[in-house]
């Protein structure tokens, strides 16, 4: 009898899997984003616009060798759109920027060249970054039109209420 139970237990260890790694964020919100930023030292723009770049140079995760994985990958990219002030998207904004591609251990932050994206774009003294994280901390793929009124209702004072 105990070779028929030794067996059951070690078909349910194979089985059953293991415990399983998430990463954990909050969701992307644009008014918690605006917030946080218009609150940091360093200055931001938010852009609506096309992000282009070579996706081909994106990190990418060694499942064997995870610890290999970089934190950040700076990027050379193109940011064509515009820029938000009091007035809406209303300023042209068409410049290189640098992608500063985050890896949160084996996750990595990822985007499509070519894609429409709202960023919120650090203005340093070495030229404009936009910070990409897995999270989506300060850029949103694809926005819609409620993310883009959000962030100009933002702009112009008025109501600015993460939504979680």
């Amino acid at each position: 009898m105990r070779p028929i139970r030794n067996a059951i237990l070690l078909a349910l260890s194979v089985a059953v899997p293991g415990p399983a790694l998430a990463l954990s964020c909050l969701a992307p919100d644009v008014a918690r984003t605006y917030l946080q930023l218009d609150e940091a030292e360093e200055r931001y723009v938010a852009v609506h616009g096309v992000l282009t770049f070579d996706a081909s140079k994106l990190p990418k995760t060694d499942m064997q060798d995870q610890a290999s994985t970089p934190d950040s990958t700076p990027l050379p990219a193109q940011l064509t759109g515009q820029s938000l002030s009091a007035e809406g998207f209303t300023t042209p904004f068409d410049k290189p920027i640098t992608l500063d591609v985050r890896c949160f251990g084996p996750w990595c932050a990822g985007a499509a060249s070519g894609a429409e994206i709202l960023g919120f774009v650090e203005l340093r003294d070495s030229g404009p970054v936009l910070t990409l994280d897995p999270c989506s901390s300060t850029s949103f793929p694809e926005p819609d039109e409620a993310m883009l009124n959000t962030a100009v209702h933002c702009m112009q004072g008025g109501a600015c209420k993460p939504e979680r």
